[in-house]
């Protein structure tokens, strides 16, 4: 299959090579999915989010273990509930000449906060009871009870306030301050970038069918691809003289969702039949290409509030067959079961292999895929059995209460599985009050333990990061969590 494939991939480069463009200064990112909203206080998509933190600034970022670090400013704990901020006195200009103040960030809170908000971002920062302006650089964030996380929730991209009051629709046109400034969005799925240091113009194409994306690599149409590339397309790269494929360890995290209100999934014998019928090593090694590392739980071991004791659910089909039967499935009755994802076609390939290593053990299973936004609908509104989706730049462990707290159904939260655990709400809420991070670690710890026992995900794996780049590209740097940072020092050389 392979030795076809590249035949077929070198047929079609040699009949559109005399369609190759001439080259010039532009750099060209192909994408498998479009960002879908770039106002940082309602993008939820992993591509927005990545653009987004190109326009916009925050207060706060992250290090390396994704502990809470000064971005636009630093930060004082008055009380445990008061907390003041303080804008850096090099203080960014938004891209219409204004400049930055504490104004700006009061109402970029603010209008997450407000009534009737629709921010998918607002639940972690309800805890906010009142900001209050000190001066241009100044801020106060009065706060409900204590929370040791609180600096890490201001992530959110600055807007500018009048931009705010004005109801600018930053969605389509964002106005930020951040290291590239919006030129236009020609047409969909074409967005084209500023970097402000040298005037170098990125523009960001959406091309869905991952061979696509590799041709218009070699074509020169494209100059870097990150991520989204079956394993053999990678090989194949590996091999071209003018291609350089870069690899890094990554932290985004895959799983199986499960809906838990609704038979046959609501059966914790079903979820752990699923999982031990799933050869997670197998799925690592021919479709990702081995760029992906096992996960246990949401959070990475080494993320400070980690769990390295914890191990992925073994693949074992006598243990998956014998759960089935206990659970009332058998030839005569088997189990049927609903899977759903994207149309990207490495996860359809990923949910077809699925579909036979669980019916190897009994369980049949129908794939239904649909485009990224009717998909992400289903599952948000909870129209699912079972689905497979990745959590993409996790830093905080407040997502724990995002995801899985019983009070965090949608549109509260993310819990779109239903799941009602007295045990994980009762641990959830202990680490919320600890009152240092090595209490709350100690708790999330053992968050991740009952996750694990009552199965609301089956973990899958931590994808590594990949990056093709043509010849004369040079600088990119890939991040662990996938961002896009490597496109502040990138050059094109050569045009």
């Amino acid at each position: 299959m392979f030795r076809v494939l590249t035949g077929l991939l070198l047929v079609l480069c040699l009949q559109l090579a005399a369609c190759t463009q001439p080259p010039d200064s532009v750099i060209r990112f192909g994408l498998a999915s479009a960002p879908a909203n770039l106002d940082p206080r309602y993008a939820t998509d992993a591509t927005s989010a990545r653009i987004n933190r190109l326009l916009y600034q925050r207060l706060v970022d992250f290090d390396g273990q994704a502990r809470p670090v000064p971005a636009l400013a630093d930060w004082q704990q008055l009380t445990p509930t008061h907390y003041r901020f303080r804008l850096k006195p090099q203080r960014p200009r938004f891209h219409d000449g204004s400049l930055l103040t504490a104004a700006d960030v009061a109402a970029t809170y603010h209008s997450i906060l407000e009534s009737g908000s629709t921010s998918p971002h607002a639940t972690p920062l309800r805890l906010i009871t009142r900001i209050e302006l000190l001066d241009d650089t100044t801020l106060d964030f009065y706060l409900a009870r204590p929370d040791p996380l609180f600096p890490g929730y201001l992530v959110i991209g600055i807007l500018p306030a009048a931009g705010i009051a004005a109801e600018i629709p930053f969605h389509q046109q964002p106005l930020g301050s951040g290291p590239f400034r919006f030129l236009g969005w020609p047409e969909p799925g074409r967005l084209q970038l500023q970097r402000l240091g040298d005037g170098q113009q990125i523009e960001f194409l959406h091309i869905g069918d991952p061979t696509v994306r590799v041709l218009k690599l070699l074509r020169g149409e494209v100059d870097l691809l990150q991520n989204d590339l079956p394993a053999e397309l990678l090989t194949y790269l590996e091999e071209q003289p003018d291609i350089e494929v870069t690899h890094g360890p990554g932290s985004n995290f895959a799983y199986i969702g499960f809906n838990l209100a609704s038979s046959p999934t609501a059966d914790i014998r079903v979820r752990r039949a699923v999982a031990h019928a799933i050869d997670r090593d197998a799925i690592m090694q021919y479709i990702l290409g081995r760029a992906a590392r096992p996960a246990a739980a949401l959070l990475p071991a080494d993320h400070w509030a980690g769990n390295p004791a914890l191990q992925p659910p073994g693949h074992d089909p006598l243990q998956a067959r014998q759960l089935l039967q206990e659970a009332g499935y058998d030839a005569a009755h088997p189990l049927h079961l609903n899977y759903k994802t994207s149309t990207d076609p490495v996860r359809v390939r990923i949910a077809t292999v699925i579909q036979q290593q669980l019916a190897d053990v009994g369980i049949d299973m129908d794939l239904s895929s649909y485009d990224w936004g009717s998909f992400f609908g289903d599952i948000k509104a909870g129209r699912f059995e079972v689905y497979s989706l990745a959590w993409v730049g996790i830093k905080t462990p407040d997502i724990f209460r995002y995801a899985f707290h019983s009070a965090s159904l949608p549109p509260e939260g993310a819990n779109r599985g239903r799941l009602a655990d007295a045990a994980v709400d009762r641990l959830i809420e202990a680490a919320e009050q600890g009152a240092t991070l090595q209490q709350q670690a100690e708790y999330y710890r053992q968050v991740q333990t009952q996750l694990l026992e009552v199965l609301p995900y089956v973990p899958l794996w931590y994808e590594d990061h990949v990056v093709a780049t043509r010849q004369g590209i040079h600088g990119y740097r890939l991040a662990p969590d996938g961002n896009y940072d490597g496109l502040l020092q990138v050059q094109k050389q050569g045009w």
